[in-house]
């Protein structure tokens, strides 16, 4: 699919821009509403080692991971960083989604990435790549041939995830939070232009990375099944990158406090970050059948879009 089209497709595919009152927060208490992307785009080009390890070179990402927010992208990149032969990216830098990072060029986002040996691929991961209308062009134009991973969660549980996120990213600023409820539903409607929403729209965001990638580029990894049992979806992952097989079922343990699964590698064990995991507030019933009917029928177009399905309520 050719990579430059025209900038009005671009403007039609734009994903909804919610109203700043539309934005997400927590569990009850009060709200301003401003929906805020953790992640913000960091300039890191000054952290550079002074001395890279011999033989290793910076280059641009073999493969990304494009999201989605929320799905697993952090757990999915740490865990492929197991791999010996996979350098992880450690910032997400929203080159692609962000208009004041491009413009730096193509070198500035090569820069940002970690040294690698000659045997290794780069991979980077920043999630807003997916529902960013600018990213898929932008992508394909740096290598038209490039290998993308997508990590997904059923779609509901994904936007309760986001809430939950800027709900305590709100409490630690001490901001004003509201009862996702309130932001869920409208005068009686479900507020479908609320953007944790809008980013489940999993086949609206899909059409447009079609436009410019074939299927066959993309590989998406079930985030559900990956907090269940990790190594399965891992193994398709290193098949999709044509790497050998190296990571094992004693790469990771159940870590039974945290509730989710751990890494353990070259004799260290590891979590990820105690924002991980957080408990999910528990939503009214007939507000969540609402969003779940909802979203029934976007699930519906994009298993048509990606020819397979997934196990979603």
């Amino acid at each position: 699919m050719a990579c430059f089209l025209a900038s009005a497709f671009l403007l039609v595919l734009q994903t909804y821009a919610a109203p700043t009152e539309l934005v997400q927060a927590g569990f009850g208490i009060t709200l301003d509403s401003m929906d805020l992307d953790p992640g913000l785009p960091v300039d890191v080009s000054g952290d550079v080692p002074s001395s890279p390890p011999p033989g290793t070179s910076k280059r641009a990402p073999h493969s990304i991971i494009i999201g989605v927010r929320k799905g697993g992208t952090r757990a999915l990149l740490e865990m492929l960083d197991i791999h010996p032969e996979v350098a992880a990216a450690a910032t997400e830098v929203h080159f692609f989604d962000w208009d004041e990072n491009y413009a730096k060029g193509f070198e500035w986002y090569r820069d940002l990435m970690p040294y690698s040996y000659p045997n290794q691929i780069t991979v980077e991961k920043t999630p807003g790549y997916f529902t960013s209308a600018l990213a898929p062009e932008r992508i394909c134009a740096m290598n038209s041939s490039i290998k993308l991973l997508l990590i997904l969660r059923d779609p509901s549980e994904r936007v309760i995830s986001d809430y939950t996120q800027v709900y305590f990213n709100r409490l630690e600023n001490h901001k004003p939070v509201q009862a996702i409820e309130n932001l869920l539903v409208r005068n009686g409607a479900l507020n479908i232009r609320y953007k944790a929403i809008q980013r489940s729209l999993y086949d609206v965001h899909m059409r447009n990375w079609l436009r410019h990638f074939p299927l066959e580029q993309i590989h998406i990894v079930d985030g559900d099944a990956l907090i269940r049992d990790p190594l399965p979806e891992l193994q398709k992952v290193e098949r999709f990158l044509n790497l050998p097989p190296r990571i094992v079922s004693s790469n990771f343990y159940f870590n039974q406090t945290k509730g989710f699964y751990c890494i353990r590698s070259d004799g260290r064990e590891r979590c990820l970050h105690e924002s991980k995991g957080r408990p999910h507030p528990a939503v009214n019933s007939t507000v969540l059948q609402q969003l779940r009917t909802y979203l029934q029928e976007h699930n519906r177009t994009f298993f048509r879009l990606v020819k397979r399905t997934f196990d979603w309520q």
